[in-house]
């Protein structure tokens, strides 16, 4: 059959991911995940031809070959790794074809873990480039934080890569060579990694010899520490990058909560001046050398106020960057890529809006939505949030009437659709539905979903974020 790759997926971490698996207290580095693919079809009609192909090592050139049931046009899905006849601990990437574009979104599930309750969220591909980059990547630090990635070839044939860790201060510490067979990938878990030394904060620039390449990556907490992560790698920069999301000591129950914003300078070979504008504007200027990041917290802008709640724009003065946005305290550990551009219309294919009593018995998510205006003019039209359920139909809309200056943000959630439940069906046994927003012709939206879960044993929430994706 002829088949078009509309979605090409790198899928982290599936099944027995870390050490002492079973033990109630063990940190997040420590915890097995099993991933859950959430996908929606954001075509015309309902897909006919779709296969998923999995793929276990860098030299794997016989994928096992899963056929999903076909999509109504609109609808969304969700695929269990657990489910499949893959082999316990089974890490690997996958190809997803289709016939009618889809977008996904990876849900990364913890097992057997007490404490371990935030699912870290990734977004896939629709195709990749010669190089990528991940703006934040660590060995034991701030507390006991790890990276686990992968590196994804995503071109017709084999290819080599050289994966290249930059520290802070932007020296090449270490590099590792690998060859990549199509559709395959080559995992790093940096507690592996000797060479880094007993602890690393840092970068990576994964360079391919001319290929197609994709990156992903999760950060987890260790030991006593209960924090996972996902965010995706970039395969190139912009001199700005606008994101969702920014807070300071912003009080949520049981505490507050602030941002904190990875930025890598792409380039190899000169340094930049970043600037971090808030929406309120405070603001904090750093220098990043070559290949290296920075940090910035958004407490620690000049002007900026206890209890903000806002957005921020991030600019280099000379070469490219790429961003990483996270928040974290109380519960909350979660990360999202920047963005550089927006689109009139932009999908989220994992939404779900519990009851208060399967939420609060955690059971069950919350997803809440940042929508920013990361045009240059004022959008003034409607702003549509369609809340659509897994088989294509609009269960309701929340229509956003105010207008939204450039770089700010307005919110929503189920709720603002009349909806005291989303994406949740069967009493609870099963599951699917996403969003779709559209802005007025010409507008340029981005967003970011937080999913959270209430932890019954602590009282707090965990959470995670991850973006929204433009729909052609």
């Amino acid at each position: 059959m002829k088949t078009k790759f509309f979605s090409i997926l790198v899928i982290f971490s599936i099944m027995l991911l870390g050490l002492n698996i079973g033990v109630a207290f063990a940190g997040g580095y420590e915890t097995s995940y099993i991933t859950s693919i959430t996908y929606q079809n954001i075509g015309s009609q309902a897909t006919t031809n779709l296969e998923v192909k999995f793929y276990d090592s860098p030299s794997d050139t016989s994928p096992f070959i899963y056929t999903p049931p076909s999509l109504n046009p609109g609808a969304g899905t969700s695929l269990f790794i657990g489910g499949l006849s893959l082999p316990s601990g089974f890490r690997g990437t996958a190809v997803m074809v289709s016939d009618q574009p889809l977008l996904a979104t990876l849900v990364q599930l913890p097992q057997g873990s007490a404490t371990v309750k935030n699912r870290p969220l990734s977004n896939g591909f629709s195709g990749g480039s010669e190089d990528t980059l991940l703006a934040t990547v660590l060995k034991n630090e701030f507390g006991g934080w790890y990276t686990i990635f992968s590196v994804q070839n995503v071109g017709a044939s084999v290819t080599n890569v050289d994966i290249k860790f930059f520290d802070t201060s932007a020296s090449l510490v270490h590099t590792i060579s690998e060859s990549i067979e199509s559709g395959a990938g080559y995992y790093v878990d940096t507690g592996s990694v000797t060479a880094l030394g007993t602890s690393f904060n840092g970068s990576v620039v994964v360079e391919s010899s001319g290929g197609s390449i994709i990156s992903s990556a999760m950060e987890l907490a260790s030991g006593t520490g209960t924090g996972s992560r996902a965010f995706e790698g970039l395969g190139s920069g912009s001199l700005n990058f606008f994101m969702p999301s920014a807070l300071c000591a912003y009080p949520i129950p049981g505490g507050v909560t602030n941002t904190a914003y990875a930025v890598q300078n792409t380039s190899l070979t000169t340094s930049t001046s970043v600037t971090v504008l808030y929406s309120n504007g405070a603001t904090e200027t750093q220098v990043i050398g070559p290949g290296a990041k920075g940090s910035f917290n958004a407490c620690n802008a000049t002007g900026m106020t206890s209890g903000f709640l806002g957005s921020a724009k991030i600019t280099s003065t000379t070469t490219d960057i790429i961003a990483i946005g996270k928040a974290a305290g109380v519960g909350l550990s979660t990360a999202y890529v920047g963005v550089n551009s927006g689109s009139s219309k932009i999908s989220l294919p994992y939404v779900r809006w519990a009851t208060d009593t399967n939420f609060n018995d955690g059971k069950q998510q919350r997803v809440n939505l940042a929508i920013q205006n990361v045009g240059n003019t004022t959008i003034t039209g409607n702003v549509l949030v369609k809340y659509i359920d897994r088989d294509g139909n609009v269960a309701g809309t929340h229509t956003i009437t105010t207008d939204i200056a450039p770089e700010a943000k307005v919110n929503s959630n189920a709720t603002n659709a009349g909806l005291s439940e989303f994406g949740v069906y069967a009493g609870g046994t099963q599951f699917g539905g996403g969003v779709i927003i559209e802005g007025p012709s010409g507008s340029e939206l981005a967003a970011i979903a937080r999913v959270a879960s209430y932890v019954v044993a602590t009282g707090l929430r965990a959470g995670e974020d991850y973006n929204s994706m433009p729909i052609p």
